[in-house]
């Protein structure tokens, strides 16, 4: 029930995202085609398969309608001079295709915005921070890198911390990215399920696109929303299976004991089938993976 993204080029894997109604703003569909994802996943044969890939540290990189998905999302916060937060920031990916979202160097600046924009990249993984900046060279982002003189318009920074405290001193942001599910903070009586030391970083207006594990164990996008006033709304947007939010050591153990199995979830209510398990044992299992079938409203 599901059509198939996967391309034989980068170009012709965003395209089909397109074509299917996943990515609607045409920046991001630009932004996406300016970052190969050929320089950020380890099996260069499927670097255009729509599937999760296993990467270093017993890590993944997500199926990219999933990153797209978030891209589409986080997109009206995503401008020209923005700060964006990419919590489980992995190959890297998605900071460049942040990073071209935000940079007035670009072909899809919308503003003539002055202030420098960055991205900030968090990871617990020493050896994916050290991969994610080579593989953002190989991408052609050297002068964006890290304090570098000449990013000009915007910069990215790649750390190795707990993604689950944010990155405070650059706080806040417009747009934070989790790629992990984070415990939900809802105590049963109707509190907040989002993790509210992450929403403390946002930016009023900002938004956060965060996956979230609630007490049941299932799991769901929300999207959560700053207004203007400081008022922090919610929205649960899809159903998924992520890897969690957790320490590095927990990760690493997760893995070794094959306790996460690749799955995908048919939510019913609008019809959007998704894939977002990384599984670095079960990849195979994984078949070649599809796009949502129908189409979906973004806010």
């Amino acid at each position: 029930m599901a059509y198939r993204c996967s391309g034989l080029t980068n170009d012709e894997l965003v395209e089909n995202m397109a074509a299917n109604d996943l990515i609607q703003d045409t920046r991001v569909v630009e932004a996406l085609k300016k970052v190969d994802r050929r320089n950020y996943v380890l099996n260069q044969r499927d670097a255009y398969v729509d599937s999760p890939q296993s990467i270093l540290g017993n890590a993944t990189i997500s199926a990219p309608h999933m990153h797209a998905t978030a891209a589409q999302y986080l997109s009206p916060y995503l401008k020209p001079g923005s700060k964006v937060l990419d919590v489980g920031s992995g190959s890297g990916y998605l900071c460049a295709v942040f990073y071209h979202l935000i940079s007035s160097n670009s072909s899809i600046n919308i503003s003539g915005v002055e202030d420098k924009g960055i991205v900030v990249g968090v990871d617990h993984i020493p050896e994916l921070v050290g991969w994610s900046k080579s593989n953002l060279q190989k991408d052609g982002l050297s002068d964006a890198l890290d304090g570098n003189e000449k990013a000009r318009s915007a910069s990215i920074q790649i750390l190795t911390a707990d993604g689950r405290l944010g990155w405070p001193p650059s706080s806040p942001y417009d747009a934070i990215h989790v790629g992990a599910a984070a415990v939900s903070e809802d105590d049963g009586n109707g509190g907040p399920h989002s993790p509210q030391a992450l929403v403390k970083q946002l930016k009023a207006p900002g938004r956060m696109f965060v996956p979230v594990e609630g007490r049941s164990g299932d799991q769901k996008i929300y999207v959560v929303d700053k207004d203007e006033n400081g008022i922090v709304s919610e929205k649960a947007v899809l159903n998924v299976m992520y890897v969690p939010l957790t320490d590095k050591e927990k990760q690493i153990k997760l893995y070794v004991n094959d306790h996460i199995d690749v799955r995908s979830l048919f939510d019913a209510q609008d019809g959007v089938f998704v894939m977002a398990c990384d599984n670095t044992r079960n990849l195979g299992l994984v078949d070649r993976m599809a796009c949502p079938q129908t189409k979906h409203a973004y806010p």
